[in-house]
């Protein structure tokens, strides 16, 4: 942001909106909210330029490269200015097609990308790691293998508390009373802590690609035998 708005002055530019889309993949296909404001904005005539980074934080998808384009034209915005791009100037042919070409290779990295990070989540399976991602399972630190005891030792009491026949209501508020947050420091729902029940993560057992494939290399924090019996009471409510 600093440099694009140090460019936009070197211009001579008003920057009359800053649009930031946080930790959100410019190539997964996730619906970046800033991005369809600036969209939207472009549209509706409230822009008349457009000051981006890098042509990869624009997008890594040529199809939507290419919507953007059809927007910028419809509008009849034609200033459009990169900060890291090497002089990039799409007003001209040569500029669009270099854009383009960007854009192309911009997915081909991200799709490389995911397919070595698949690989090594394949391998990391295969050994009985679990796959970091994310905020802490609950009981576990941020290694997702090393147990935190007091956390644990919650989880098997709210085990044996359920299977005596104790709603997930009034645990959820015991919880609360006791001041016992989830590993995202927020408070327990009851359909968050039906899925910590279930997980089988608690019993040692590994999930990938959304199948168990065998016992994990972590201590588990209750047994198998717990496990199935909370599963039962989960499929005798139904």
């Amino acid at each position: 942001v600093e440099d694009c708005e140090a460019l936009a002055a070197s211009l001579g530019w008003t920057v009359a909106e800053v649009y930031i889309d946080n930790d959100v993949s410019a190539y997964s296909g996730t619906k970046r909210p800033a991005y369809g404001q600036m969209m939207a904005d472009i549209e509706d005539g409230h822009r008349d330029g457009v000051l981006i980074y890098h042509p990869d934080r624009l997008s890594r998808r040529p199809i939507e490269i290419e919507r953007f384009l059809e927007t910028l034209q419809t509008a009849g915005v034609n200033q459009v200015r990169f900060v890291a791009s090497g002089g990039l100037d799409i007003e001209t042919g040569d500029g669009v097609f270099t854009l383009r070409v960007l854009g192309i290779a911009a997915a081909h990295e991200s799709e490389a990308k995911a397919r070595r990070i698949k690989r090594k989540n394949d391998e990391r399976a295969a050994a009985g790691l679990p796959h970091v991602s994310g905020t802490r399972p609950f009981g576990y630190e941020a290694d997702f293998i090393t147990v935190v005891e007091d956390e644990a030792a919650v989880l098997r009491e709210v085990v044996e508390r359920f299977l005596a026949g104790e709603s997930q209501r009034s645990l959820c508020s015991w919880l609360e009373e006791q001041g016992i947050r989830t590993s995202a420091e927020g408070p327990w729902r009851t359909s968050q802590l039906a899925t910590t029940l279930k997980n089988p993560r608690y019993a040692g057992l590994l999930v990938h690609r959304g199948e168990i494939v065998g016992p994990g290399v972590w201590e588990p924090i209750i047994t198998d035998d717990q496990r199935n019996r909370v599963l039962a009471v989960f499929d005798g409510r139904k």
